[in-house]
């Protein structure tokens, strides 16, 4: 499962979101983010579920493909679910069995943050995989120039949001070796008391820090033979062009707040 995790990765295409610049996708990331808390009713929340989908569609990834990629996500999200579902005592009691009892409010809850959590989850890794990890850098340093004025050290710090994005994979695929090989040597994480399966993941967590360390130090070395100094004096290659289909998806989002707002109870 683990080497099947999709964030963080970038898939070439020639889709309407990966020819938009990087600026306008993290701009519509950020504020479809505080616009998800906008919805609390079933309209709400359908809409916004029906826009995720449409944005899917219009990135050409195919939604099994994500929905196969987020496997490990789906996890966290079903128990949030049931979270909401039990501990939440709140409306007319639907259906009760010994100490368990769900509640209307329970419910209605459970689905509503759940579709949150998956279409936060869909959009930011759409923006992962249409965009490459050069790209984001490109675009989070130019958004974050202003705060060059205070001395903030914008470009490295957009280079290690970029970096860090772009080890998410390899470290999921990593921990699927070493998975496999300790499973291959004898070890059972998947069953057993829960205290055994703690001390099985031991021996999963040395090698994988141990590795990760290594790739750091390996890339640190890179860059320095390869003369990086910084940001400070650097130009670039690649030149970002704000076109027409970058603000009609900001026009979009907004036709997609005030419907929200419409709906709103």
């Amino acid at each position: 499962m683990m080497e099947k995790m999709i964030f963080g990765r970038f898939i070439p295409g020639d889709s309407v979101v990966h020819r938009m610049d990087p600026r306008a996708k993290i701009l519509f990331v950020f504020l479809f983010i505080a616009i998800v808390f906008v919805a609390n009713n079933a309209w709400g929340y359908a809409i916004l579920l029906g826009f995720t989908l449409l944005v899917v569609f219009l990135s050409k990834i195919r939604l099994y493909f994500l929905i196969n990629g987020l496997k490990p996500v789906f996890i966290l999200l079903i128990f949030t679910f049931f979270l909401h579902l039990f501990f939440t005592r709140e409306g007319d009691l639907l259906f009760s069995f010994g100490f368990i009892e769900v509640y209307e409010e329970g419910l209605r809850q459970g689905i509503f943050i759940s579709i949150r959590f998956l279409v936060l989850v869909f959009i930011t890794s759409v923006l992962t995989l249409t965009t490459s990890p050069i790209s984001i850098t490109d675009g989070i340093e130019v958004l974050l120039g202003p705060f060059k004025k205070i001395k903030l050290p914008v470009h490295e710090l957009a280079l290690m949001m970029s970096i860090s994005l772009r080890f998410i994979p390899t470290l999921m695929d990593e921990t699927g070796k070493i998975l496999k090989a300790q499973m291959a040597r004898g070890s059972d994480i998947g069953s057993g008391p829960m205290k055994e399966r703690v001390k099985a993941v031991v021996p999963l967590l040395i090698p994988l820090f141990v590795s990760a360390f290594k790739r750091a130090e390996d890339l640190a070395t890179a860059m320095e033979v390869r003369g990086y100094r910084g940001g400070e004096g650097r130009t670039r290659y690649r030149q970002l062009n704000w076109q027409l289909a970058d603000t009609l998806s900001l026009v979009l989002l907004a036709g997609l707040t005030a419907a929200l707002w419409y709906f709103r109870a």
